[in-house]
């Protein structure tokens, strides 16, 4: 089995890079895992229950940590036995990239704000960082017999799984993305500047309007 996918993350490369070497974290995001233990040198201990199609074992094994470039990305190994449903062995490379800063677009409305002289340069926003991972993975016994579009399925939903919940973690941990917060933030100031032109085109908010002279009442006859 082979698999490849790419995540964008709401989160900096060195919060997703803490995250990813965090034993409790991956407990917590890997689903059916209860336990995810140091037991060496980048080594560790793992139990999870995993459900194919109509076959369910609970694996034990091990994962091993190597060409480790902090906070760009690493390898993983892992392998692990699941009795009389099979094995699974295979490796896992994971590289995290920080996303460039971009300024946030400018809003609707921006237009108005500018005639009234209430125009603000856009505000920078962190874009957060983007994870590519890629897997070549080996099943034997029971789960073997499943064939390869069923595992395949249940490969990618347990990927899907696992991004959500470490996603959910990431916001809980540190707060929603910051382009979302500053979405947030935008709207009073977007109101503001649209009030603001809006008065001006219907002549309030002036200055001078009580010093301007009153429409004569009519030409003579």
């Amino acid at each position: 089995m082979e698999m490849l996918g790419n995540r964008r993350l709401g989160v900096t490369q060195q919060q997703a890079w803490d995250a990813l070497n965090d034993p409790e974290t991956l407990k917590k995001c890997i689903p059916g895992c209860d336990k995810f233990e140091l037991v060496g040198d980048n080594q560790y201990s793992v139990a999870l229950a995993v459900k194919i199609g109509p076959v369910s074992a609970k694996f034990n094994g091990k994962v091993l940590l190597s060409d480790i470039v902090a906070p760009d990305g690493y390898k993983l190994t892992f392998e692990g036995q699941g009795g009389v449903a099979g094995f699974a062995k295979g490796s896992s490379s994971v590289t995290l990239k920080p996303l460039a800063t971009e300024a946030a677009a400018s809003p609707a409305g921006d237009a108005t704000a500018h005639e009234a002289g209430a125009a603000t340069p856009p505000a920078a926003t962190s874009a957060g960082c983007e994870l590519d991972y890629t897997v070549q993975a080996q099943v034997g016994g029971k789960i073997a017999q499943l064939g390869q579009r069923l595992i395949d399925g249940a490969a990618k939903s347990t990927a899907d799984d696992f991004f959500k919940r470490f996603e959910a973690e990431m916001q809980s941990r540190y707060g929603p993305p910051p382009a979302a917060a500053a979405e947030g933030t935008e709207a009073p100031a977007e109101k503001s500047g649209m009030m603001s032109g809006l008065m001006k085109k219907i002549g309030l908010g002036k200055k001078d309007d009580k010093d301007a002279p009153s429409a004569p009442g009519g030409d003579p006859a």
